[in-house]
C-alpha cells in the first residue's frame, strides 16, 4: 500500500532583496527607478521533498542553510517566492520562542489565544486545558504575563500547547533545546507516543544524537539547496563533512580518483583560541582525531572505535616524558582521560630534536553530546614534576549517539529478564 503524503514541497524558492540603504528600498517599492537597486539572496532554491504520514523526518544543515525558512513556509508564517507546499492534516508548530504569543498576556490567556488561532472553540480548549497545564508544569506562573517568563518556562508552555491540540503533523524547530534535560526527556517521550499513533513529525535540530535516534529519514540542506536525503547515519556522515568545510557531493564525485591514503586525510578543526602554556622543553606540534573509517574528524559515533593522535617535538633531552589527553564537558568538568604513564607505555628517553607521535586507540563510550579535548606533555626535570606543553580545549568533539543512558558514560549493560508465572 502506497504511503500518503502529509507534506509535499515542490520547487520551493525563497528570495530576499538586500538593499544597501533604506532609500533604495523605498525607490524600488514605489517604482521610481528601472535600475536594479538590490542584491538577490536565496534562502531556499528549488527545494523538493515529500514527507509521508507517520514519518519522523529531520532536517539538518549548517547555519544559513534554510532550515528555519522552510519550516516557516510549511507552517504559513512565510510565503515562498516560487514553488508550493501542500499540507494534508492539522499542523501544529513550535518554532522561534515568542511566535504566536502576546507578551503582555498571561500564560493562560496565551493558551486560549493560540488555540483560537488554530481553530479551536473555547469549549475544545477547556477540554484540553488540564493536559496542557500538567505538561507545561509552570505552576502559578500560568497567571503571570509571559514577558516575565524565563526562556525555559516559555518553551515549556509553547510545547505543551503545540502537542495537546491533537495535531496530525507536529513541526519542531531548535526552540526545544532551551528546556532543561528533564523537560526535553518528557518531550521526546511524547515524540515516541506520536510516532506510535501514526502522526507525522518534522524535526529541525543541531542535536545529531536526537536526529539519529528519533528520525526515520533525514533531509540535508546547504546554502538553501537540498544536497541529499536518506537514512540518519548517511546524512549525518555528509553533514560532518560540511562542518569541516568539505563539499560532500563534490567529494563523492572525486572519490574514485583519489588514492586510499588521500581519502583518509579528511579535515579536522582545532580551536584557534586554545589556551597553551609550559616551558616548551617539549612542544605538541600537531594533533588530530580519527573516526572508525580512519578519517580525521571532530565527530565520533558512540560505540565506535576511534584514535587520538598527538605529535611531540623535544627541544631538550627529557627522561620519561608523559603524553596525555583529557575530555571535558562544555561546562569545563573533566570527564575522562589517560596518559602514557597510566597505560604503562614508557618512553625511556627522548633526545633533543626527536619527534614522537603517540596514538591512543579506544572505544567511544561517552554519551552523545559536545566535549572539549585537551592535550599535554609533562614529565620530571631534576626530580620536579614539570609541564613542558599543554593545550587546553584544543578542539571540540561531537559524540553522535542513537542511545543515551544516565550520566557521562554508557556502561554497555547486557540485560536479561526472566519472568515467572
Amino acid at each position: 500500500m502506497e504511503n500518503k503524503n502529509a507534506i509535499q514541497v515542490n520547487h520551493l524558492t525563497k528570495m530576499y532583496k538586500l538593499y544597501d540603504k533604506p532609500s533604495d528600498r523605498l525607490k524600488d517599492a514605489l517604482g521610481l527607478t528601472k535600475k536594479k537597486l538590490y542584491r538577490e539572496h536565496y534562502a531556499l532554491h528549488d527545494v523538493n521533498f515529500d514527507i509521508h504520514e507517520g514519518e519522523c523526518v529531520g532536517i539538518i544543515g549548517t547555519n544559513g542553510s534554510g532550515k528555519s525558512t522552510i519550516l516557516k513556509i510549511i507552517t504559513g508564517v512565510l510565503t515562498p517566492t516560487e514553488g508550493e507546499v501542500k499540507v494534508n492534516g492539522r499542523i501544529s508548530a513550535l518554532l522561534e520562542l515568542g511566535a504566536g504569543f502576546n507578551m503582555e498576556y498571561s500564560g493562560l490567556e496565551n493558551v486560549y489565544l493560540n488555540g483560537t488561532m488554530i481553530g479551536f472553540s473555547k469549549e475544545e480548549i477547556d477540554a484540553r486545558l488540564d493536559d496542557i497545564l500538567e505538561f507545561a508544569d509552570i505552576g502559578d506562573f500560568i497567571h503571570q504575563p509571559v514577558k516575565t517568563y524565563s526562556s525555559g518556562m516559555f518553551v515549556r508552555l509553547a510545547f505543551a500547547v503545540a502537542i495537546n491540540i491533537d495535531p496530525e503533523i507536529l513541526v519542531v524547530d531548535e526552540a526545544l533545546s532551551v528546556g532543561d534535560v528533564f523537560f526535553q526527556s518528557k518531550c521526546y517521550h511524547k515524540f515516541e507516543e506520536f510516532k506510535k499513533q501514526g502522526k507525522t513529525i518534522l524535526f529541525v535540530s543541531h542535536d545529531l544524537s536526537s536526529v539519529s535516534k528519533y528520525c526515520d529519514r533525514v533531509i540535508l540542506l546547504n546554502k538553501g539547496r537540498k544536497l541529499d536525503e536518506g537514512s540518519p547515519k548517511q546524512m549525518v556522515d555528509l553533514y560532518k563533512q560540511l562542518l569541516v568545510g568539505q563539499n560532500p557531493v563534490k567529494q563523492q564525485e572525486e572519490n574514485a580518483e583519489k588514492s586510499s591514503d588521500d581519502r583518509k586525510k579528511g579535515n579536522f578543526q582545532s580551536n584557534p583560541n586554545m589556551l597553551e602554556y609550559g616551558n616548551r622543553m617539549a612542544e605538541i606540534t600537531d594533533f588530530d582525531v580519527l573516526d572508525d573509517k580512519g578519517m580525521r574528524s571532530n565527530t565520533i559515533e558512540k560505540g565506535s572505535s576511534f584514535k587520538i593522535r598527538m605529535k611531540v617535538r623535544f627541544n631538550e633531552t627529557i627522561q620519561e616524558p608523559i603524553m596525555a589527553y583529557t575530555f571535558k564537558n562544555i561546562k569545563g568538568t573533566e570527564i575522562t582521560g589517560t596518559n602514557t604513564m597510566f597505560e604503562k607505555i614508557h618512553v625511556e628517553r627522548s633526545d633533543k630534536n626527536d619527534v614522537c607521535t603517540v596514538t591512543f586507540t579506544q572505544e567511544m563510550n561517552l554519551q552523545g553530546g559536545e566535549y572539549l579535548l585537551s592535550f599535554g606533555c609533562t614529565g620530571y626535570k631534576d626530580g620536579d614534576f614539570t609541564v613542558f606543553h599543554r593545550l587546553y580545549d584544543a578542539c571540540n568533539i561531537t559524540v553522535v549517539s542513537a542511545k543515551n543512558t544516565v550520566g557521562f558514560f554508557d556502561m554497555n549493560s547486557r540485560v536479561e529478564i526472566q519472568c515467572e508465572d
